[in-house]
C-alpha cells in the first residue's frame, strides 16, 4: 500500500502533549492503537511537512483533472 493507494478504513488520530513533556499522536481504528511520541523538535518537523503537503496538495487540485 502506498500513499495514493486508497483504503476505506475508519480511524480517530488525536494529538496533543504528555505528561513527560513529548507530543503524542495516537491513532485509534478498528482493533488498533498506534501511539507514537515525538520530542517537540520532531513535532514541528512533521507540521512542517504536513504544511508542505497540504501545499502540494492544494497545488495539485487547482490544475485540475488532466485530460487526454
Amino acid at each position: 500500500m502506498g500513499i495514493n493507494s486508497e483504503r476505506d478504513i475508519e480511524a480517530n488520530l488525536q494529538i496533543g502533549p504528555t505528561n513527560l513533556g513529548m507530543v503524542r499522536i495516537y491513532i485509534e481504528g478498528d482493533g488498533i492503537d498506534i501511539p507514537m511520541d515525538f520530542e517537540p523538535e520532531e513535532a514541528e518537523e512533521i507540521a512542517e511537512e504536513i504544511r508542505a503537503a497540504a501545499a502540494r496538495a492544494r497545488a495539485t487540485a487547482s490544475k485540475g483533472p488532466k485530460r487526454g
